[in-house]
């Protein structure tokens, strides 16, 4: 790769960036569907007909801004779940990773709470599929703990898509909570740590 060739492709990731992060702005206050590229790229000090180099469509770019927004989560949610740790430290463990990541992304986390039901087809399609994802990889890590033995496949999602829905809740409601403050984050913490700890018993016990 040439010396300039190099500075190109640099340049145009840093103005693909900027299109993202100024959309990520200008979503904490309406949806994608009323968002417009005109809009963003004044904001992101883009040339309007520059906005085509990157994305095809705003429903483009919030496909961006949705693997932007979970695809880092990959491996680590699953993984914590299916820790083979103690049920304790594995349900705090998975509520410090979520309010963790509340904490460091909550424009991400406000972008896939609003866009989940949204008024864009593709984007939510895209969280959809990317929660599958997540649902696949926890059945996955899951199906080998000694715990999970006599499950059947169909059980073993089902209990996994129930731990991703908790996920995608408890992030919402620390999102919220986040305006009132430590306390009101706390308590938000404090139920999901309970809520998990009932989805635990229940599991224990569903082959009963």
């Amino acid at each position: 790769m040439s010396h300039t060739h190099g500075i190109r492709q640099a340049q145009k990731q840093k103005t693909r960036q900027a299109l993202l992060d100024a959309a990520l702005v200008l979503l904490e206050e309406q949806g994608l569907s009323s968002l417009g590229l005109r809009e963003v790229t004044r904001a992101g000090g883009v040339a309007p007909t520059a906005f085509y180099r990157h994305f095809r469509n705003m429903a483009d770019l919030g496909l961006a801004l949705v693997e932007e927004a979970l695809g880092a989560l990959h491996g680590t949610i699953s993984g914590t779940l299916a820790d083979t740790a103690g049920t304790g430290e594995r349900i705090d463990a998975t509520v410090d990773v979520i309010a963790g990541h509340v904490r460091a992304h909550p424009a991400h986390v406000r972008f896939i709470a609003r866009e989940r039901h949204g008024g864009v087809r593709q984007v939510r399609a895209g969280i959809a599929a990317q929660l599958r994802r997540f649902s696949a990889e926890v059945a996955a890590a899951l199906a080998v703990q000694p715990g999970s033995a006599g499950w059947s496949e169909d059980d073993l999602r089902m209990l996994a898509d129930v731990y991703v829905d908790h996920m995608v809740m408890t992030a919402c409601a620390l999102l919220d909570a986040a305006e009132e403050g430590p306390d009101a984050e706390e308590r938000v913490a404090r139920v999901a740590r309970r809520q998990l700890r009932l989805i635990d018993l229940g599991r224990r016990h569903w082959l009963d």
